[in-house]
């Protein structure tokens, strides 16, 4: 008999941009890219932000969109494919809609950025925080050991209409051995208590997904990790 989870989401909010998702290395990389990283060195935390942003915004907006691009994901797109996002950034919704949701969380947190640089412009994203917890016996709770994200990602589709987004595109992911795509689905997933009889989960991702879930209290489901291969 399959175990089944009970789950109450304890608090859900929509975000347009992540907490902490720029440190000062990533402003000074910034400016290095934009040939502007002298002088930087005696700049506390808001003045080497602020400088960022407005260095970033005197560009035209394709350019800036290549130089944040370029920061994030020169070690996983070619330059010409670089070239290309960054035109499209401006007209489109990447972060949702990019074909490798690996990417859909840096896309995020760019989208986030220029559009704060430019004032508009650039789409508005929406993701989302909540926490949830999850009670099943102790056994049962051990599914989120190894590939939490898979684990809490099938869980959590349990909550959605059957006719969801999720489900049409990953159907045989949430029913598989292999859910590869659930750490580009769900962002954060992090334990924050836990008991013999319940885990409790902070939860980052896109409002995509599990914009949903806003107006869910609670839902019970089974779920099932991944299978590690011989």
């Amino acid at each position: 008999m399959e175990q089944v989870f009970a789950v109450e989401i304890q608090h859900f909010k929509k975000v347009s941009k992540l907490p902490n998702a720029w440190s000062n290395q990533d402003y000074h990389a910034l400016m290095a890219l934009m040939d502007l990283d002298e002088g930087l060195d005696g700049m506390d935390a808001s003045e080497l932000r602020e400088m960022c942003m407005m260095s970033l915004s005197d560009l035209e907006p394709a350019a800036a969109a290549k130089i944040v691009l370029t920061h994030q994901f020169s070690e996983q797109l070619v330059e010409g494919k670089i070239d290309q996002l960054s035109h499209d950034l401006a007209g489109d919704k990447m972060w949702e809609e990019y074909s490798d949701c690996q990417l859909h969380h840096k896309l995020f947190s760019c989208y986030a950025l220029l559009r704060e640089a430019f004032n508009g412009i650039f789409a508005e994203p929406t993701g989302v925080i909540f926490s949830v917890k999850v009670s099943a016996d102790e056994e049962g709770l051990k599914v989120f050991d190894e590939t939490p994200h898979a684990a809490m990602v099938r869980l959590l589709a349990k909550g959605l209409s059957p006719d969801a987004l999720l489900h049409r595109l990953y159907e045989d992911q949430l029913m598989g051995d292999t859910f590869e795509e659930a750490t580009g689905i769900l962002w954060r997933c992090e334990q924050s208590s836990a008991s013999s009889q319940s885990r409790e989960f902070n939860l980052i991702s896109s409002a995509f997904w599990f914009a949903a879930l806003e107006d869910v209290q609670d839902f019970s489901g089974e779920t099932h990790g991944d299978v590690k291969p011989e």
